[in-house]
């Protein structure tokens, strides 16, 4: 009896970390893993345990994209990460424009828009290096002021010309403006960076200067007569205030799905069963002899003939489409893994892939101190 009773408490526990998926509702959705809530059983938060069941693992490393797991952690913690890296890593963005003259066809606010969605990158002990500048408000009407160690300026001085042989490239046919003319398209590249003060120190040189993650964006075309002159100021920011300050072009998670097949899926049935997932979820393998002799196996008979199996639930979508179809009833059980997150970020450039969720974990180290010390002030 008590093995009969451990074995229940064992499978209790595991299903208690499963989000049923059914075919028209979704069960067991509240965590449930807290004091008090299970007779006889201790949930108390322990920072040991913590350490022994976190799990991290890498699906996908490259420069702007990476994909990885959390294991062994609260919804809430996740969803604190990927809020700090939509919303709270300060990056380096176009925050002020002056126009000394514009005669392109691109209007000057919308010109100046365009320059501040621009992601910036640079030497990255610089960026560390620059403070965040504050605005000028009616409690503080001075601010920080603008100083080397919080604006970074940069300017944009171009015009549009005919090229050396434009009478010669006519004459021949050819109406390609990036060749009858120079200066004809405007990109990021173009802009240039003004050093001043310590600033020398960190961005000198074409590897360490701040400048555009992506040469090759375009800001404006012109033409022969037309010329932009703009001084830009750069300053630090949080996506919370803009979105141009993100350093993602996107941060998200989702739940491991799981598949459990509950009654043998056979032939005709095993393959349409493989249809209903992505590719590469589900495989067909044979009825082996053992399978086929064991009793209540549900593969008696069966021998050689081909049974659905589970290969790879981390490239299911959930959709649910097995659901649909009647000879797939009671057969299989689909649901999410309650505390494994499978984290996707894309970056903009101005932070590695990799380093960014480490940023995020700085962060809320830093506002888990700050709650603390707030604590302790009260209690004093």
């Amino acid at each position: 009896m008590p093995s009969v009773i451990a074995s229940q408490e064992t499978r209790d526990a595991r299903n208690a970390k499963i989000v049923g998926v059914n075919a028209e509702t979704v069960t067991n959705v509240t965590s449930t893993d807290f004091p008090g809530h299970y007779p006889g059983e201790d949930h108390e938060w322990d920072v040991e345990q913590f350490r022994n069941n976190l799990t991290i693992q890498f699906h996908k490393l490259h420069p702007y994209d990476i994909s990885f797991s959390l294991i062994g952690i609260d919804a809430s913690i996740a969803n604190a990460f990927r809020r700090i890296l939509l919303a709270e890593i300060p990056t380096l963005a176009i925050e002020y424009v002056f126009v000394h003259n514009n005669t392109s066809i691109v209007q000057d606010e919308v010109l100046a828009h365009r320059l501040g969605l621009v992601p910036l990158t640079g030497n990255p002990a610089g960026l560390r290096w620059l403070r965040q500048y504050r605005k000028p408000t009616d409690e503080d009407p001075e601010g920080t002021g603008v100083a080397d160690n919080n604006t970074i300026v940069m300017k944009l001085k171009i015009e549009c010309t005919k090229a050396d042989n434009f009478d010669e490239l006519i004459k021949k046919g050819e109406d390609d403006p990036t060749k009858i003319y120079k200066n004809a398209h405007v990109y990021a590249k173009d802009l240039e960076l003004v050093l001043s003060g310590r600033q020398s120190t960190f961005f000198a040189g074409e590897a360490n200067a701040v400048r555009s993650v992506h040469p090759d964006i375009l800001l404006a075309k012109m033409r022969p007569g037309q010329c932009i002159d703009m001084e830009m100021h750069c300053v630090k920011g949080v996506g919370a205030d803009h979105a141009k300050f993100s350093p993602v072009a996107t941060a998200s998670y989702r739940l491991l799905p799981t598949i459990n097949i509950t009654k043998p899926i056979l032939g005709n049935d095993a393959r349409k069963f493989a249809r209903c997932f992505p590719k590469g979820v589900i495989g067909l393998e044979e009825v082996s002899a053992e399978e086929a002799r064991k009793e209540g196996s549900g593969y008696e008979g069966h021998e050689g003939e081909k049974k659905a199996v589970v290969k790879n639930t981390f490239k299911d979508t959930v959709s649910r489409e097995c659901l649909r179809h009647p000879e797939f009833e009671g057969k299989v059980k689909l649901g999410r893994v309650r505390d494994h997150f499978i984290f996707m970020v894309e970056s903009t450039g101005q932070y590695p892939s990799d380093e960014m969720f480490l940023e995020s974990v700085k962060i809320l180290k830093e506002k888990c101190a700050t709650m603390k010390r707030g604590l302790l002030n009260i209690l004093r």
